[in-house]
This record gives C-alpha cells, sequence and structure tokens, in this order.
C-alpha cells in the first residue's frame, strides 16, 4: 500500500528542482492516476462525507452502480492507501483513511513548489533599507501608511485605520517594526496574538504596511526578514495570515519568507458590500 504520510520539507543546500525527488513523484502519480476515473472521485467524495464507514451496497445505492463495480474501484482506492475496508458480518464496511485528508492537499502543494526549500526569511534585502522597533513617535507614520494600505482595496476588510489604542492593545510588545529610508519611516510590521488558551500562546498573526511610494524596494522583505527572526528567537512556532488572493505580491513576499499557503477560505467577508475569499498562509518556525 502507497504511503499517505505528509510531504517532507528537505534541508540543506537542495536546488527548487531537487526538491521533489523521482520516489515522491511516483507516489503523487499513483494518487492522481487513481482518482482519474470520475467514478472514483466520486466513491471517494461519498465514503469522505461518512467518517463512520459506509457499506458497498450502500455506495452502490448512492452511485447508482453495480456492486461489483462498486467493489473494484474501493480496491484500487484501497491500493494507494486513501481508503480502509473491513468486514462487519456480512458486509463490506468503508472508511476514508484520515491520512488522506491530509496527504491529498500536501501531495498538491508538493507538486506545485508551495513546500519546496525555502530560507527562513528573504536574503536578497536592500541595502537602501533599515529595519528598528517601534516607538510612540512613529504612530503618525504607521497609521499614515495602514490607511495607504486601505485605500488598495487589497490590503485588508477595514475600510479605515483602527485607532492607535485599538492597535497598541493588539500589537505583541517587542514584535513591533519600523523600515526607514534615510531617516523615512517607509514601512512596518507588526505580530498580534491568537485568541484563545495558552495552548495558543506560541501562534501569533503578522501584518505587514509598505507606504504607497516605496513599494518594490524590498521594504516588506526587509520587515518580514526582522520579523520571522525575532519570533524565532521568542519562541513563537507559528505566524499566520490571510491575504486577499488579489494581493499576489503580497503572497509571493510571505512565500520568500518560509510561509506555505494553507488553503482559500471563500467569500469570508465582505468588503464595501463585496464578498471577498482569502488565502491563508502560515509559517512553522524551524527552531521550535
Amino acid at each position: 500500500m502507497t504511503s499517505l504520510d505528509m510531504p517532507i520539507v528537505r534541508s540543506g543546500e537542495a536546488t527548487w528542482e531537487d526538491t521533489l525527488t523521482i520516489g515522491d513523484a511516483t507516489t503523487y502519480a499513483a494518487w492522481f492516476t487513481c482518482l482519474a476515473d470520475p467514478t472514483r472521485v466520486r466513491l471517494l467524495h461519498q465514503v469522505a462525507t461518512r467518517p463512520s464507514g459506509i457499506t458497498v451496497g450502500e455506495l452502490a445505492e448512492a452511485l447508482g452502480i453495480g456492486q461489483p463495480t462498486i467493489s473494484h474501484h474501493v480496491r484500487k482506492l484501497a491500493d494507494v492507501g486513501f481508503v480502509n475496508v473491513h468486514k462487519d458480518r456480512t458486509s463490506t464496511v468503508v472508511k476514508v483513511n484520515p491520512a488522506c485528508c491530509t496527504g491529498l492537499p500536501h501531495a498538491a502543494d508538493a507538486v506545485m513548489g508551495v513546500l519546496a526549500q525555502r530560507p527562513c526569511c528573504p536574503t536578497d534585502l536592500p541595502d537602501d533599507v533599515s529595519v528598528r522597533a517601534m516607538t510612540d513617535a512613529d504612530w503618525d507614520a504607521v497609521l499614515r501608511i495602514y490607511g495607504e494600505g486601505i485605500a488598495t482595496g487589497n490590503a485588508t476588510f477595514a475600510t479605515e485605520a483602527p485607532a492607535r489604542e485599538t492597535l497598541d492593545a493588539r500589537w505583541l510588545p517587542g514584535h513591533r517594526w519600523i523600515a526607514e529610508i534615510d531617516g523615512d519611516v517607509v514601512g512596518w510590521a507588526a505580530l498580534s496574538s491568537v485568541s484563545g488558551p495558552d495552548t495558543f500562546k506560541g501562534v501569533a498573526e503578522n501584518s505587514v504596511y509598505v507606504a504607497e511610494d516605496k513599494r518594490g524596494r524590498g521594504v516588506g522583505k526587509a520587515l518580514l526578514h526582522k520579523q520571522v527572526i525575532a519570533a524565532d528567537e521568542a519562541g513563537l512556532w507559528t505566524l499566520q495570515t490571510s491575504i486577499f488572493p488579489e494581493n499576489r505580491a503580497g503572497i509571493a513576499l510571505h512565500h520568500s519568507a518560509g510561509y506555505r499557503t494553507i488553503g482559500v477560505r471563500e467569500r469570508i467577508g465582505q468588503r464595501e458590500g463585496v464578498w471577498r475569499d482569502t488565502v491563508v498562509l502560515e509559517r512553522r518556525s524551524p527552531v521550535n
């Protein structure tokens, strides 16, 4: 039976082309070949939506296909590890392999390069951008740049910058960063705590904003570089963020810092009366 273990992000000096081995490619090809039959896709869907199990007879009735044909396709799905099969008296019960729920999405990520080896943070940093800790004197510039990001329509669901007091209460002390060029504030980055029990004390939500006239100069890279290193040193094991899919530059920037795409939340909220999707990204600390 083919393993459905999660693809491994490999370390070392592997090039982009080497991150997907022949063995992994062969495994994933077997999975995709198995699902090339629409009947198997429908069958797997039926099984996956019945986590307690479904009998071959129930599958035949649901899909309007004879039991011998259903049994054939079940065997094919079991061969690659998508389903588990057992007998319950005279019935054959089919259950989804729980590893399939993560193995399939991760296989797609691996093939598309999302799980390829990435640096801990951007390395091609601009020489003219410096990053320092935020101070109280920076609030006016921070709110101005926040407003410039909001004006793009692709930075946040917010339609106006929150009050200073709101951000001050939300952002983690020690994880507020300012980018400067020639002494002028040109961007900021901050981490916010994720609400919940102490279990999530090492999880934070990130925000990065760059001044309108300084975009494309590596300011975001410099900020993320500082942010992720400081987060690793502070023991934060997960950084997460949500980005509108239209903000391709923002998604690419986060990928360069070791984030990977987790998924898309469709129609998760409205901005000015329009339903918007968000891409959910996550960075797991290599230190913790």
